[in-house]
């Protein structure tokens, strides 16, 4: 088997082309940067530029599924101008995907899986999120998860199944939220986000690369939440970190306005409330190898 990925040189596009070689699945990925193009025979990259709709079609030689990760970062502090960014970066890529694949006559690719994210429920501390919950959450991110995925439903235009992972919080050891949130613990300054109440839906970096893998080794269709099956709060969460480094934790919450004075607008990634369920992955018979807290920062931390 053979797919193509879009950002595999980001935090989950690297655990991706791991877990993808430990499968024995020989990887194309698409960079914008002419000096990250390496040649292997498991690990092959193929120029693009999404804004100038560019693409070498050799990519889409011999791979079966693509797996779409491209994407600014949203975190970055939401200006006017980079909203723009996050939005056009993402509609962009798949834009730019589609319009290759639709010009090649001759290729074997049956599915499209794509990052989303959790973002797109509803702030909410009472409700349990399911993939079928709607509406969108009214926040920038409920509009960032509803235009992207709108964007890479296009793609059954063209024949492929439509995967979407809708993701959340990502626990890795050297990138993303968790070691930002181990500083200040590991200097005793650590402490929770406002009433610390609001659900954290969470998942180990290896799980969330199975969960792709395992969509495109099944050509399971829809939207998967890409999450852990048990969410925890704020709190628990910070109290859980710091029990693995063996901390205290003596400092009062962080208010809200401290952190929007800080953030802007993006501090809503902090202080919004998904609780979000795992149950459909579950039944499509994907383990979890990391399905609590404390084992999954053990073996990340410890």
């Amino acid at each position: 088997m053979k797919v193509l990925i879009t950002g595999a040189t980001g935090l989950i596009g690297k655990e991706i082309v791991k877990r993808c070689h430990e499968e024995h699945i020989s990887v194309h990925y698409l960079t914008t940067s002419k000096e990250k193009i390496k040649s292997d025979d498991n690990y092959k990259g193929f120029y693009w530029n999404p804004k100038e709709d560019i693409l070498d079609a050799a990519c889409f030689q011999g791979v079966d599924a693509i797996i779409n990760l491209a994407g600014a970062s949203i975190a970055k502090r939401w200006t006017k101008s980079y909203k723009k960014t996050i939005i056009e970066s993402r509609v962009q890529s798949l834009s730019c995907l589609k319009n290759a694949l639709s010009k090649v006559e001759d290729h074997h690719i049956t599915q499209i899986v794509s990052a989303s994210a959790i973002g797109f429920y509803p702030d909410s501390f009472t409700k349990y999120y399911e993939e079928s919950c709607t509406p969108a959450s009214p926040t920038f991110l409920g509009e960032v998860t509803t235009v992207w995925e709108n964007a890479v439903d296009e793609f059954s235009d063209l024949g492929l199944f439509v995967s979407k992972v809708r993701i959340g919080l990502v626990l890795d050891d050297k990138e993303g939220a968790l070691p930002q949130m181990v500083k200040p613990i590991k200097l005793g300054l650590g402490s929770a986000f406002g009433s610390g109440d609001q659900w954290q839906s969470w998942i180990h970096i290896y799980d969330l690369s199975g969960i792709f893998v395992h969509l495109i080794q099944n050509e399971l269709e829809g939207i998967y939440n890409g999450v852990a099956p048990n969410p925890i709060t704020n709190t628990e969460l910070t109290k859980a970190i710091a029990k693995t480094l063996n901390k205290p934790l003596f400092m009062p919450n962080i208010p809200k306005f401290t952190m929007k004075l800080a953030l802007g607008e993006m501090h809503i990634l902090l202080f919004e409330s998904q609780r979000v369920s795992s149950k459909k992955i579950e039944e499509s018979v994907f383990d979890f190898t990391y399905s609590n807290i404390h084992p999954a920062l053990e073996a990340i931390l410890v």
